[in-house]
């Protein structure tokens, strides 16, 4: 079995993980990321991209709102590249009680939350597809973020200062003896082989598998709750700020602008397997009816993708275990030490992707205390690389960038019209990937995420791995097998209208055309 000794393991690799190893590492730390798959891939690259302005959340959860409004200003200044300063509204549309609304401004004010009341009028000039019957508008500071950029910007500047990601690495075990935590071991599932991680402290950011991860420790009952919420993708940017119904936290009850799509969000039912997330028609239907009364014909626009996320809730003894629409969005540590007699584990759930940065220190911070030492934290100060001149994202940035590469002697061939994805960005996360799925790369530049699923872009992508070396035939058609079989999954609860066309076009090309079902199999089945 592979040793590796360090200080510190972090357990999971989503914006929590990402913010904890970045944190560690620049207080001095060794430390060392594991996550069962890739970066992003459980409940950060499954949500709605919204940056909280706290608005949301002002009367329900004021402690999560004015975290949110803070951390909303850093990370515009930390990771600029990964945030587009939208504008958000919350609105009160013809079907709404102006009772909230009444003393939403208040609230605001109470939580710290920027808030403007505006016209009518000027909401409409604004969002002209807005509902006409809209009562009362007011302006707050939403942005979206691109989750995935958020990860691997806190992951690279972790590897700047020291940290090891391990990547599609399953956690097993973690020992302990005389109380004290000892080694995590992890499977690495493409190699076949086991590593144990000899630590002293290990760091339990998995989400809505954090009881999972506890119990390995035999720290059971750790209560985490995963509430799962679905999203669906239309087309297009049917508004270009973030909108939010102006009533207490319900379904469906907000759209948000990202990249050229828009997303509408979402439910929220406790889940007993956060592996396992259906996406329930009846709920589909919910979203369109709901987005209906912020767009007037919103249910006539086209839907992109489906799919479903687990929020990692702490288990509120104020509200019934089912309910997790109302259980509190706050950030909590659990300290194993206290707990359970365990010292050198503390586990962190709660919280939203937006105060992710906070969520690290504070459980960095209480790891530095039990350890008897003070390392200050600076990860508010310091940008994360690719965002040291503090711009940040904008719609437009991908054309530029395209246009001045294609000005260049030879162009440059775009492999994804629907994401302007040219080659040389294909092959430089390739390069940077080593072994990878197409959904790993599509993770990194949003491959097959537009209006065509995949349909044209997945067959180049897997074509030019194949071109470079860095797959065989047999491995090229289970790459591209399963990087479709991942886009159908969203593409079932949705199939109707204009999006029948397009499913239709796309499966004319890969079985019509290709016959990718029944191409040569490989010995075993491509599955990561």
């Amino acid at each position: 079995m592979k040793t590796i000794q360090t200080d510190v393991v972090v357990i999971g690799g989503g914006s929590t993980g990402a913010g904890v190893v970045r944190d560690a590492a620049m207080r001095g730390y060794r430390t060392v990321l594991v996550d069962r798959a890739d970066l992003g891939q459980g409940t950060t690259g499954r949500f709605h991209g919204l940056l909280h302005s706290g608005g949301r959340y002002v009367v329900s959860d004021p402690e999560s709102a004015t975290e949110c409004a803070q951390e909303n200003a850093i990370l515009r200044r930390i990771q600029a590249g990964a945030v587009e300063d939208t504008g958000g509204m919350f609105v009160t549309t013809p079907v709404d009680s102006e009772e909230f609304a009444d003393g939403y401004v208040a609230a605001c004010r109470a939580a710290k939350v920027p808030v403007e009341e505006i016209s009518v009028a000027e909401a409409l000039r604004r969002e002209p597809r807005l509902n006409p019957g809209t009562k009362r508008a007011f302006a707050v500071q939403d942005g979206t973020v691109d989750g995935w950029q958020l990860v691997w910007g806190a992951v690279r500047s972790a590897e700047a200062y020291g940290a090891k990601i391990l990547t599609y690495h399953r956690v097993t075990a973690i020992e302990h003896g005389d109380g004290q935590v000892r080694a995590v071991v992890a499977h690495d599932e493409r190699a076949g082989e086991d590593v144990r991680i000899e630590c002293s402290f290990v760091l339990n950011c998995g989400g809505p598998w954090a009881g999972k991860i506890a119990a390995m420790a035999e720290c059971h009952g750790v209560d985490v709750v995963p509430g799962a919420g679905i999203m669906i993708a239309m087309n297009h940017r049917l508004t270009q700020s973030v909108l939010n119904r102006c009533i207490y936290p319900a379904d469906g009850d907000i759209l948000v602008p990202v990249h050229p799509v828009c997303i509408i969000g979402t439910t929220d039912q406790k889940t007993d397997d956060p592996d396992h997330l259906p996406i329930p028609r009846a709920q589909v239907q919910q979203m369109f009816d709901s987005g209906e009364h912020m767009i007037p014909g919103f249910r006539h626009a086209r839907a992109l993708h489906a799919w479903a996320g687990a929020r990692p809730l702490v288990r509120d003894s104020r509200v019934s275990a089912s309910d997790t629409r109302h259980m509190a969005r706050g950030m909590h540590v659990v300290d194993h030490e206290e707990r359970d007699g365990v010292k050198g584990l503390l586990t962190i759930a709660g919280g939203k992707l937006t105060t992710y940065r906070l969520m690290a220190e504070r459980i960095v911070d209480q790891m530095c205390e039990q350890m008897g030492e003070q390392r200050e934290c600076h990860t508010a100060d310091e940008p994360v690389p690719g965002s040291e001149d503090h711009h940040l994202y904008t719609l437009g940035h991908r054309l530029h960038d395209v246009e001045t590469e294609t000005k260049a002697p030879g162009g440059q061939q775009i492999i994804c019209e629907c994401e302007l994805v040219t080659r040389s960005m294909l092959e430089k996360v390739m390069d940077g990937l080593g072994e990878f799925t197409l959904d790993d790369v599509r993770r990194q530049v949003r491959l097959g995420m537009g209006p065509c699923q995949g349909g044209f872009c997945a067959s180049r992508a897997t074509g030019i791995a194949h071109e470079r070396g860095d797959i065989d035939a047999a491995r090229a058609t289970g790459l591209l097998r399963l990087f479709m079989k991942n886009r159908w999954i969203g593409l079932w609860p949705i199939l109707f209208g204009e999006q029948v066309r397009q499913c239709a076009l796309d499966n004319w090309i890969y079985e019509g055309t290709l016959d990718l079902e029944h191409l040569p199999e490989p010995a075993e089945e491509v599955v990561r």
